[in-house]
């Protein structure tokens, strides 16, 4: 998924220093302009935090009603530096990318997009959708090793997971245990890492085994939840730091808790985020950004717009519609966030 912000603030991403036990991050509505037009309640980056491991970025949206609506319509974009985790809790999307992956996503199922040094896709719900759509956008910066691989993609639609003590834990990416009972994922990673979707009957109280070189987060979809004792309310994040091998999550006896736990071993690199880049400095992502525009000028031989022949972000075909221009880069230099 996407950040289609049409005057996107520069993120200058660094590691957070650890607070208290567990620091509370509430989200903030971020109205996305253009074809998808919606809001999303945004919770990392932040002032407070910018990154939880490698994760970078992570909207929270609906439950929208679309039964009146195309649903979610985003024209090809291009993405650099990051993976983008489309996990979804109602609904269907369908991805197309420039290297001919055409894959529909369902609650549950992952689709994965590694996009190193240049892809680009589009994503719109079927025609015929439900008519509601629900999850969360996620990113992971990539380390600097990898920002220059290829590009590709991943659909991983049975994922491991595990039902014990009033709660049904599904891993994501990375691993998570559950009563001694390690889940471990499929898809590729590029740094030490987790996801996983924590399902709760009202009541239960559980203890996730996890990594303790790993900080982790848990956003709260809804419900009354707790992480070790504090309060997390729904769309809001908790974090913790590094250091425990179980994390706590109970629900009160009011009803059930869906939530989605990340996390990894803290990133110790600097990145530069905007729009839909991460690069390391001011130039990566002005360069992206040339290329993406010049990609979007009809070629010589007569090209559409966005199919330039051997162009760094490659074509997207099946769309019904042109690419989407980026936005103009702000009158500052983009810096690193220093620690």
């Amino acid at each position: 998924m996407s950040n289609l912000e049409t005057r996107p603030q520069e993120q200058l991403c660094g590691a957070g220093s650890q607070g208290a036990q567990v620091e509370v991050l509430t989200s903030r509505d971020v109205p996305l302009g253009g074809p998808r037009a919606m809001t999303v309640r945004r919770t990392i980056p932040q002032r407070a935090r910018s990154l939880v491991g490698a994760w970078c970025f992570c909207d929270h949206y609906g439950p929208d009603d679309v039964s009146r609506s195309a649903g979610m319509q985003v024209p090809p974009h291009p993405h650099t530096g990051l993976q983008t985790v489309t996990w979804l809790f109602e609904g269907e999307v369908m991805h197309r990318d420039s290297l001919g992956s055409e894959q529909r996503v369902r609650p549950r199922e992952l689709n994965l997009m590694t996009a190193g040094r240049g892809i680009s896709h589009s994503e719109e719900s079927p025609r015929s959708h439900g008519p509601v759509l629900h999850g969360v956008q996620l990113w992971t910066a990539l380390p600097a090793s990898a920002l220059g691989d290829r590009p590709s993609f991943e659909h991983h639609g049975n994922l491991p997971d595990v039902f014990a003590f009033g709660a049904r834990v599904q891993v994501i990416m990375g691993r998570v245990g559950l009563g001694g009972r390690w889940m471990v994922s499929p898809a590729t990673t590029h740094t030490p890492l987790v996801a996983a979707q924590v399902d709760l009957d009202p009541g239960s109280d559980v203890r996730l085994d996890v990594d303790p070189v790993h900080e982790h987060a848990l956003l709260v979809d809804h419900g009354e939840a707790t992480l070790e004792g504090e309060v997390v309310p729904p769309s809001a994040l908790g974090y913790v730091g590094p250091g425990r091998d179980e994390l706590r999550v109970t629900a009160s006896t009011a009803g059930p808790v869906r939530a989605v736990l990340i996390g990894g071993e803290p990133f110790d690199e600097e990145i530069v985020m905007w729009w839909n880049f991460v690069g390391r400095s001011h130039e990566d992502v002005a360069r992206a950004r040339a290329d993406w525009q010049v990609q979007l000028e009809p070629g010589a031989d007569g090209a559409a717009p966005g199919h330039a022949e051997g162009a760094r972000f490659g074509r997207v075909d099946g769309y019904a519609g042109p690419p989407l221009p980026a936005p103009a880069l702000p009158d500052v230099r983009l810096r690193p966030r220093t620690r």
